[in-house]
C-alpha cells in the first residue's frame, strides 16, 4: 500500500472526532500550504496535535468538510474487498428492513460510504456520488454493486447540488448496461420510473412509508395532492379507493406521467390534473366551497441554502395556512418538508402557525421522516433531512 499522507487536527482540536463524529471541518485541520495542492477526494491519515490516530480518511481541501471517515484502522486498504463488505452490509440491512426489491440501498455516512447514494430498481442500480473520494471510488462502488446483484444496468445520478460544493461537475450516464428503465409497484400501483431523466435518482423512496399511512386514510376520500409531481401520494390514495383525486403540479411533463399512470392502473376516471402553481391552486380553492378530506403538501425545497432558511419557513407557513382552509372539517392535512437547512423545530412551528392563520385546529397524529431504509448517522442528526407530519383537522 501507497504510503497516506498525514495530515494533524490543529491544537485542541478533536473533540467532536473522539465522541465519534465522521466529519473534520477544514478550521480543524492544521493547515498546511501543501495541503491546498493535495487531489480531491484522495486518503489520508488523521491524527491529533498528541499522536492520536483516528483512522483513514478522504480529504478534500476545497470543501469545507474537509476530510470524511472511511475506517477507523489508518491502514485499513480500501480496495475491492473492502468496498464490497461495506455494500454487502448495507444490502444484509435492507434484506432485514424492507419487503421486495426496490429501496434506498446506501445512504451515504449511515452505511460508511461518505456521501455515496444508491437506490435500487430491483435490476437496476442508480448511484449518486456527491464527495469526491466516492466520486474517485466508483468503479469499485459499480464493481461491488454488480457482484452483489443480478443488476441489468447502473447509472450514475450525479448532478446534486452537493458536487458543487465538492467541486466536481455534473455528471448523469449509464455505467454499465443499455437500458435502465423501471418499474416501482408500490401499494397496488405500477409507477413507471427513468433513472436517467427523473428527479433525483427517478423516484423518491423516502416518503414510502407516509404515503402508506396517507392511503390507509383514504377510501372513500375527496383528496388533494398539491406538489404532486408524478402523482405518488395522490395515485395511491385513488388505488386504496378515494372517490377523487386531484393533483395539482407547475410541470406538464410530470402531469403526463402521472395521468399514464393513472390511465395504465385504470383508476383515470377518478384523477382531475391542474397545471398551476401550487400557491395560486391553493388560494383559489380555499376561496371556494370546495373542501378535500385529504390534503397532501410535499413542495421542493423551500429553504435551499442557510440563507433562505428564514424566507423558505415563511413560504411553508403559508402553505400550511391555505392547505388547511381546504380540509373539510374532520379532514387530513399531510405536510413534509425536504429543506436540510428548515430545522425541525422551526418547520413545525410555521405549521402550526399556519393553522392557526387558517383559524382551524389540528392534533399531530404522526411526526417522522424518511423510512428505515434512509438510516441517520447518530452523530449527524443535521443530516435527517425531510420532516414529515400528518394532522388531523377540526
Amino acid at each position: 500500500m501507497t504510503e497516506r499522507p498525514v495530515l494533524r487536527l490543529a491544537q485542541g482540536q478533536g473533540k467532536r472526532l473522539r465522541a465519534g463524529s465522521p466529519w473534520v471541518f477544514s478550521n480543524e485541520i492544521a493547515m498546511k500550504p501543501e495541503y491546498r495542492q493535495m487531489e480531491k477526494g484522495g486518503l489520508i491519515r488523521l491524527e491529533s496535535d498528541d499522536g492520536v490516530r483516528f483512522g483513514t480518511f478522504m480529504f478534500n481541501p476545497h470543501s469545507l468538510i474537509a476530510a470524511r471517515l472511511l475506517d477507523r484502522d489508518p491502514a485499513a486498504e480500501i480496495d475491492t474487498a473492502w468496498m464490497f463488505r461495506r455494500l454487502e452490509t448495507a444490502l444484509a440491512l435492507r434484506s432485514r428492513i424492507m419487503e421486495g426489491t426496490f429501496y434506498r440501498l446506501v445512504h451515504a455516512e449511515a452505511d460508511g460510504l461518505p456521501g455515496l447514494i444508491v437506490d435500487r430498481y430491483d435490476d437496476v442500480a442508480v448511484v449518486q456520488a456527491n464527495t469526491a473520494g466516492m466520486d474517485r471510488l466508483m468503479p469499485l462502488i459499480v464493481s461491488g454493486l454488480r457482484a452483489l446483484l443480478p443488476l441489468r444496468a447502473v447509472v450514475a445520478r450525479n448532478d446534486a447540488a452537493a458536487r458543487q460544493q465538492e467541486g466536481m461537475a455534473a455528471d448523469v450516464r449509464l455505467l454499465f448496461g443499455d437500458d435502465a428503465s423501471s418499474v416501482v409497484e408500490e401499494g397496488g400501483v405500477r409507477f413507471s420510473v427513468d433513472p436517467l431523466g427523473g428527479q433525483k435518482t427517478g423516484w423518491f423512496f423516502d416518503q414510502r412509508f407516509n404515503r402508506d399511512r396517507v392511503a390507509a386514510l383514504a377510501s372513500g376520500a375527496r383528496v388533494l395532492d398539491v406538489c404532486c409531481h408524478v402523482g405518488a401520494f395522490g395515485l395511491r390514495c385513488a388505488a386504496a379507493g378515494a372517490a377523487s383525486v386531484t393533483l395539482v403540479d407547475s410541470s406538464a411533463p410530470a402531469l403526463a406521467q402521472a395521468r399514464d399512470t393513472a390511465l395504465a392502473n385504470g383508476f383515470a376516471d377518478v384523477v382531475t390534473l391542474r397545471r398551476e402553481d401550487a400557491f395560486d391552486a391553493l388560494g383559489q380553492l380555499a376561496g371556494t366551497q370546495e373542501r378535500f378530506d385529504i390534503v397532501i403538501c410535499d413542495p421542493p425545497a423551500f429553504a435551499k441554502s442557510r440563507k433562505d432558511a428564514e424566507a423558505g419557513l415563511r413560504a411553508y407557513g403559508r402553505m400550511a395556512r391555505l392547505a388547511a382552509s381546504v380540509v373539510a372539517t374532520g379532514g387530513f392535512l399531510f405536510t413534509a418538508s425536504c429543506s436540510h437547512h428548515a430545522s425541525a423545530d422551526a418547520w413545525a412551528a410555521q405549521i402550526a402557525f399556519g393553522l392557526h392563520r387558517a383559524k382551524r385546529e389540528g392534533r399531530i397524529l404522526f411526526s417522522g421522516g424518511a423510512g428505515m431504509d434512509h438510516p441517520v448517522h447518530p452523530h449527524l442528526p443535521e443530516t435527517a433531512y425531510l420532516k414529515a407530519m400528518l394532522l388531523g383537522v377540526a
